[in-house]
């Protein structure tokens, strides 16, 4: 999936006005996902994404530890990041993730969802894979 096809994505997904909205949204949902996950898993995930998505990925997780922490701590922090309130955090999350579920291959998606607690599926679109 190109970029353009993937801010669409999250763009439709999320219902937002602008494109530029849906990039905002994206980042920051990227950010809070690459702080939950192993320094090589964001890498790897970095390697699936399109163009600027990779690039902005590897920059923001370069080394350290994975954070731990629920899907309640994952929204309080995007809505941090976007100004928006923790409800509206997880549907910015949905739309972002679900249009990367749709993106990386059927490996990768495990690999990422092998390092968060089975709540998180849901954000990714993918309940049936719930642990």
């Amino acid at each position: 999936m190109r970029y353009d096809e993937f801010i669409a994505s999250v763009r439709d997904r999320g219902e937002y006005a602008t494109a530029q909205e849906a990039e905002q949204v994206t980042v920051a949902v990227l950010k809070v996902l690459a702080s939950r996950l192993t320094a090589a898993e964001a890498k790897d995930l970095a390697a699936q994404l399109p163009g600027p998505l990779g690039d902005a990925l590897g920059e923001i997780r370069q080394e350290g530890q994975a954070e731990s922490f629920g899907i309640q701590e994952f929204c309080r922090r995007i809505a941090e990041l976007t100004g928006a309130r923790p409800r509206t955090a997880e549907w910015d999350a949905g739309a972002v993730l679900s249009t990367l579920a749709d993106t990386v291959s059927g490996g990768e998606l495990n690999q990422i969802l092998s390092q968060l607690p089975s709540g998180y599926a849901d954000l990714f679109g993918k309940p049936e894979l719930s642990q």
